[in-house]
C-alpha cells in the first residue's frame, strides 16, 4: 500500500496516540537529555512495504508541538515531503516492524534498563523468574522464567541491526540495547506500553533482587 492510500484518520489516530504516550512517557522522566523514541505503525504490513509514524530526532519530549512526528517507510526514509529528521534509531524499528509486523514499538532509557543490561551483558539476556508481571506477555506459566535478549550497542546504528535479527525472541515483546534502553512492542499502543511498564518493573525488580545477593 501507498503512503497516500492510507486513509487520514489512520494517521491522524497514529499522531494522537503517539503525543498522548510521550507526555505520559515524559512525566515518568523516562526521555532524559532528549532520548528515546515512540512509533507507530500504519496501514497494512508486509516484511518489504510498511510505513509508521515516529518521533523526529533531537525534540524535547517534555512539550509536544507540530513537529514531533513525522512519517517513514521500511527503510526508514520520510514518506513525504519535511525538513524533518527521523529518529537516529529508525533503523532498528524498521527491522522490528519488519520481523514481527507489530503496531507500535516504544523504546526509553532509564537507570535501571541501563544497569542490568550491564549487569548481565555477558550472559546475553537479562534472567527473569516467577515474577507475576511476566503474564503481561501472555506468558501464563507457573513460576515462568524469561530471557530478556540484551544486544550489543554501537555509535553506528546500522551495525546494531544484524544484532537485533539474530537476538529477537518473537515470544518476548522486547529487546534491551546494553547500557542505553529497551526496545518494546505489541499489537498496538496500548500493548506497547503494558509490555514496556511490565519490563520497566522487571528491571528494578532484577537489579533490587541482585543488591540483596550480595
Amino acid at each position: 500500500m501507498t503512503f497516500a492510500k492510507i486513509p487520514l484518520e489512520q494517521k491522524q489516530r497514529a499522531l494522537h496516540e503517539l503525543r498522548e504516550i510521550k507526555t505520559q512517557f515524559a512525566a515518568r522522566n523516562w526521555f532524559p537529555g532528549t532520548s528515546g523514541n515512540l512509533s507507530i505503525r500504519v496501514g497494512e504490513h508486509t516484511p518489504d512495504d510498511f510505513h509508521f509514524a515516529i518521533t523526529a530526532s533531537g525534540k524535547d519530549k517534555s512539550v509536544n508541538t507540530p513537529e514531533d512526528f513525522l512519517f517513514v517507510d521500511a527503510e526508514g526514509k520520510p514518506a513525504e515531503a519535511t525538513s524533518l529528521k527521523p529518529s537516529a534509531e529508525t533503523l532498528i524499528h524498521c527491522e522490528i516492524y519488519r520481523m514481527t509486523g507489530c503496531g507500535a514499538i516504544f523504546h526509553v532509557h532509564t537507570v535501571f534498563n541501563n544497569l542490568v543490561s550491564e549487569l548481565f551483558h555477558e550472559r546475553g539476556s537479562i534472567p527473569v523468574k516467577g515474577v507475576e508481571l511476566i503474564k503481561a506477555f501472555n506468558i501464563w506459566t507457573e513460576d515462568a522464567e524469561i530471557e530478556i535478549p540484551i544486544v550489543p550497542n554501537f555509535a553506528h546504528i546500522p551495525s546494531i541491526v544484524p544484532h537485533v535479527t539474530e537476538k529477537l525472541n518473537p515470544q518476548i515483546p522486547g529487546i534491551i540495547l546494553r547500557n542505553h534502553g529497551i526496545y518494546a512492542w505489541g499489537a498496538n499502543a496500548f500493548e506497547a506500553k503494558r509490555h514496556l511498564e511490565a519490563f520497566e518493573f522487571l528491571f528494578e525488580y532484577v537489579y533490587r533482587s541482585e543488591l540483596l545477593k550480595r
